[in-house]
């Protein structure tokens, strides 16, 4: 009776741990959402921010803005 009674004892205690990790996986899961989402948003804003360098850069003069070259 007595290994019966340790048996259920693991069971409950794997059942509670396996509850635990599961509410953490979901915790991970979402923080790995949020910082995704950061991701894409800070990719999206560097490439806006290249392009209008890029445009900057495209108005420069040819001649590498030298003061006073014709």
């Amino acid at each position: 009776m007595a290994g019966l009674e340790d048996l259920s004892e693991r069971v409950d205690r794997l059942l509670l741990r396996h509850q635990e990790l599961k509410r953490t996986s979901a915790l991970l899961e979402q923080q790995l959402l949020a910082v995704t989402a950061e991701r894409d948003s800070l990719r999206s804003r560097l490439a806006a921010a290249r392009s209008r360098v890029d445009a900057l850069l495209e108005r420069l003069p040819a001649n590498g803005g030298k003061a006073g070259t014709p």
